[in-house]
Formats: structure tokens, sequence, C-alpha cells
């Protein structure tokens, strides 16, 4: 087999194998013992490790922490193995270190934003952020039996005119995946290096804050009140900015992440058989709910409520079941 000419070739064919739990991609992880060594194995279907590759190399260039690439082929990559403090792990077994991990997350955000962007790189502009929302109405509605009409196409629109509006002109490099569970933490190493960065392969050029809102808004974890707070003033500290500023672009970033969550966890669990995204959705809402009640959302506000339904528990029983 492939795989096995591979690990062969670059040492590891005899290490015993240990298949870790995937992502939302068709990505395939594997960790792998050899003695007292450990790699991880990713398996690409899609047969495209280039853009990690170069990602990975330039993170490592800007002192941050991305996995050493030991080997890889175009669907392969044998990388260096972070371990399993992912700052999920971490923060349910230690929840009084959740501020210090988030404050390191966001120090690595901080520092992003003041160096140069890869140029191969998608640029996420203002319509076409906007855009990316279009399978809350491909895939979320159908599966609660609404029809998409003239409103949809009202949505985007208004969210595009409002990120016009509000989104600064400048780029930095969004990672676009980064919350507490493609983090790893690395408490041997100093300053930025001590979170360890997972899956980064769909990265942009795009807005400051999106990744901040990844962090924050998280569809897997409940960060606390208290945590979103002080990460947030640790934010506005550390980049120089104002609350006034920040946060209409927060809440209307939020909104377009969320409301494609909604499209993107619909889609996994019919297409993919995965159902377990779905109850997922009741966390995702009330970040929408929040973002909603913001008053940079305001004329956002009337079109979404006219359009998706509150994922009450009868309609996510009818979701799980469809």
């Amino acid at each position: 087999m492939k795989i096995e000419r591979f690990l062969t070739s670059n040492g590891w064919g005899p290490a015993r194998q240990e298949l870790l739990a995937g992502d939302a991609s068709s990505r395939r992880y594997i960790r792998l013992y050899l003695g007292s060594k450990q790699a991880i194995l990713m398996i690409d279907p899609d047969g495209d490790t280039s853009l990690f590759a170069v990602l990975s190399e330039h993170l490592a260039h800007l002192e941050l922490s991305a996995p050493v690439i030991y080997a890889r082929t175009d669907d392969l990559m044998l990388l260096e193995d972070f371990g399993d403090a992912q700052f999920a792990r971490v923060v349910e077994t230690e929840p009084d270190m959740e501020f210090r991990l988030y404050q390191a997350a966001t120090d690595v955000l901080c520092h992003l934003e003041t160096q140069a962007i890869p140029e191969m790189l998608a640029v996420a502009t203002p319509d076409v952020l906007a855009n990316m929302v279009e399978p809350a109405f491909t895939k979320y509605l159908p599966m609660l039996q609404v029809e998409p009409n003239q409103s949809t196409s009202d949505i985007i629109t208004c969210l595009s005119d409002l990120l016009h509006q509000s989104l600064p002109t400048k780029s930095v490099l969004v990672l676009r995946d980064f919350h507490a569970e493609n983090m790893i933490w690395l408490p041997e190493r100093e300053g930025t290096r001590r979170v360890g960065l997972l899956d980064f392969q769909d990265a942009v050029a795009g807005p400051p804050v999106y990744d901040l809102v990844s962090l924050l808004q998280d569809a897997r974890r409940d960060v606390t009140d208290t945590c979103q707070l002080s990460t947030i003033r640790h934010y506005l500290v550390s980049t120089g900015q104002q609350e006034s500023t920040v946060m209409p672009i927060f809440h209307l970033l939020g909104l377009q992440r969320n409301l494609r969550i909604l499209g993107i966890f619909a889609r996994l669990a019919k297409e993919r058989g995965k159902p377990g995204y779905l109850s997922l959705i009741p966390r995702v809402w009330r970040h929408i709910e929040k973002s909603l009640s913001h008053p940079a959302a305001q004329p956002l506000e009337p079109l979404v409520r006219r359009v998706f339904p509150t994922p009450t528990p009868e309609k996510l029983r009818a979701l799980m079941a469809s």
C-alpha cells in the first residue's frame, strides 16, 4: 500500500499506529509510535498538502509553533507530534488555566497582525465573506424544511454592505479554524511558541478580528463570560485599538462565521454521516443571537429572524431524524 511504502521509506515502517479523532474535513490522522519517538501521519484524500507545508514554514519563520514536516507527498504528511494538551482538554481539567491559554492564543493573533502575508493566499473580501454564508441557505434551511426565498439574497447583500462599511482595508493572515481543539499547550516553550497550531491549511488573507471571533465564539465549547471579556480587553490593549472600533467588526464577523457554520454542520450531518455536529447548533445559534443584538447588526437582525427559525429542541430532533 502507498501509506506503508511512505512510512517505510521514511523510517517509520515498523511504527505502532493509533487512529486519532478527525476534524470536520475528510482528512485522517494517525499517531505513530517508534521506540521513544512519536509522529503524526496526516492523510489528505484531496491530495493537497502543499499549502499546509508553505504555511507551516511561514509560521515557523515568524517564531510560531507549527508542526515540523518530516516528509510529505501530495496526499500524505509525516508531522511533528505536539501531544494531547489541547486547550479544550487542559481547561476541562484545570479551569483556572482558561484565561492564561486564551491570552497566549490572543498574543499569537496580535503577532500575526504585524507580519507579512504569504502571497498565494486567497483574499477574503467583504463580498467573499458574505457569499460564504450560502451553505446556511442551501444545506441548513432545507433540513428544517424552510425554502430559501428573496430574503436569502437580501441577507447576503446586507451583510456584504455592513462588512464593507466596518472592516478595515488591511488584511492579515487568518488561520480560520482558530479554536480550543486546534491549539496545543506547549508550556516548555517560550512566548508565542507555547501555542502549538494545527489545522491551518484553509488560511486566507482576511480581516483582523476574524480569528478572535473563532477563538471566543467557539462552536465546540462555552468560553466563560469572564474569559471572553478579559481576552477582548487583552486584545484591545495589545493592539492599541478601541472597543468602539473592534466590537462592531467582531459581531458582524461573528454573524458571517456562525451562519456559515450552521450550513457546514448540516452538510456534515447529511452528506458525511456525522450527526453529532447537529448537537452543536444550539451553541452556534446563541452566538448568532448575541451578535444580532449588537447595534452594528441592526439592519441585518430582522432579515435573519425572518428566515431562520430558532432551533428549538423539537426542530433539532427533526433535524437529527431527517
